[in-house]
């Protein structure tokens, strides 16, 4: 009668790593469809484990790593599994001692997913740009309070060097301030003025002696006329330049304060008539 032999110290046969893990695989009723499920290992990797195919993994860190995790799914001695899988492949690569104590990948499902991975890389970009503006702003040098300090400074001295209009020579009455006024010294002198949106201010056939003020609101006003040596015009109650000594049309012409006096600057004109002569 034959008679088997049992293994010493209620181990399970003599059979390789991988046979144990399917053998206990196949005793809690899980597929290998459902194992990888639930270690987050590809199906064909466990399957190659189960072969002891332990070449085939994408690197021998893996292989102590995943068979780590399925001894664990499946309830056996972890640590006697990574045992065997080291000793085969020892044996294997020809008495090549296997080192990954420290490199073993673990568990799968710690690993982190790729989008906390991605995550994480963003956040660590955004960091590293954040502090190379808030060095650049605050902590760069000439860039601090000292320098915006000293730029005040400068700039307190630059206005105290300006002197006033009022003290400039010439300043008081090279721009006199009041309104602008156009006066007809004609009978029938057609006007238009408007201001710089086109907006129309006044538009007619002056007599001669009837006035016209430029509204002081008015923005950016102008003239078209065909008679502007028919026009004398004041700024603040003093004469200045006609807009021109001879009849002919001009157009978009300025006619702001400080335009009539900048044409007259540098050659300033006889004031003209008060009234109309006689005849």
């Amino acid at each position: 009668m034959n008679e088997e032999t049992s293994p010493p110290d209620g181990q399970l046969p003599l059979h390789g790593v991988g046979d144990r893990l399917r053998m206990a695989r196949e005793q809690q009723g899980l597929t290998l469809a459902q194992l990888s499920a639930e270690t987050r290992i590809p199906a064909r990797h466990l399957a190659l484990i189960e072969k002891g195919e332990f070449a085939g993994l994408p690197a021998k860190t893996y292989a102590t790593g995943f068979a780590r995790t399925y001894a664990k799914a499946v309830g056996l001695d972890q640590r006697a599994v990574v045992e065997e899988v080291r000793a085969e492949l020892a044996r294997s690569h020809g008495g090549d001692r296997y080192r990954a104590a420290s490199f073993e990948p673990g568990d799968p499902a710690r690993i982190p997913s790729r989008g906390l991975a991605l995550f994480s890389l963003v956040a660590l970009i955004l960091l590293l740009v954040g502090g190379v503006m808030f060095y650049n702003r605050v902590l760069a040098p000439g860039s601090g309070p000292g320098s915006l300090l000293e730029e005040e400074r400068l700039a307190a001295q630059n206005a105290k060097a300006i002197p006033p209009a009022a003290a400039r020579p010439g300043a008081g009455a090279a721009r006199p301030a009041g309104p602008v006024v156009f006066t007809a010294l004609e009978d029938g002198v057609w006007v238009k003025f408007y201001d710089g949106t086109g907006a129309q201010l006044m538009q007619k056939q002056m007599a001669r002696g009837e006035r016209y003020t430029v509204p002081a609101e008015a923005t950016g006003p102008q003239v078209w006329t065909g008679r502007p040596d028919a026009l004398a015009i004041t700024v603040g109650g003093k004469p200045v330049p006609k807009l021109a000594e001879s009849e002919g049309i001009i157009r978009d012409v300025p006619v702001t304060a400080q335009a009539l006096l900048a044409r007259g600057q540098a050659a300033p004109a006889a004031a003209p008539a008060a009234g109309p002569t006689g005849t």
